[in-house]
């Protein structure tokens, strides 16, 4: 039996469809920590609005506590002491003070629940391109193996430009040119 000669351009299409895989490896693994990061701030963002709105009941019991106290000074009835009075008062200051801690607390949480939900937004906008350039990839090699299988140039010339795209999706996940 006579040895088949083998064909240039198959020693590129091997070599092609290793670094095409290497790339949908790659950006598997980049698409897959990015996205494992966006579910991780959703949930902790989620946990902070949450801890935001407990901040807001407690202070808004502390608001209607202080406006019942203030009523009732109001309508304490005239001969009524002055230590009864500054009994009153000073509830109605430490109601005040702790609504108004409150208020603060939620100003902070919110600022916490902004950032996270921003990192979450920054890891799905950078994992898209990553999941794209794996479609691509795949294709374009599956492409190349048919390519290969049936000896033909111009179907590995047909995975090029596919490969291409999926190599443009791949960078951008990095760089974000899009």
């Amino acid at each position: 039996m006579a040895e088949e000669k083998k064909e240039p351009w198959l020693n590129y299409l091997a070599l092609t469809t290793v670094i095409l895989a290497v790339c949908a490896t790659l950006s598997t693994f980049k698409g897959g920590g990015f996205s494992t990061r966006s579910v991780i701030a959703q949930a902790q963002a989620s946990d902070q609005w949450a801890y935001y709105q407990a901040k807001g009941i407690k202070g808004n019991l502390y608001e209607m506590e202080h406006d019942r106290l203030q009523f009732e000074l109001d309508n304490l009835p005239a001969g009524a002491g002055a230590a009864q009075r500054q009994r009153y008062q000073a509830a109605i200051d430490q109601a005040a003070k702790r609504a108004e801690r409150y208020g603060a607390e939620r100003k902070a949480i919110e600022k916490s629940a902004r950032q996270l939900e921003d990192e979450r937004n920054q890891a799905q906008r950078q994992g898209k391109p990553f999941g794209m350039a794996v479609i691509f990839l795949q294709v374009a090699i599956l492409i190349s193996s048919i390519a290969g299988l049936f000896k033909r140039k111009r179907i590995w010339l047909t995975a090029l430009p596919v490969a291409g795209l999926g190599l443009v999706y791949f960078a951008d996940g990095f760089f974000l040119f899009f």
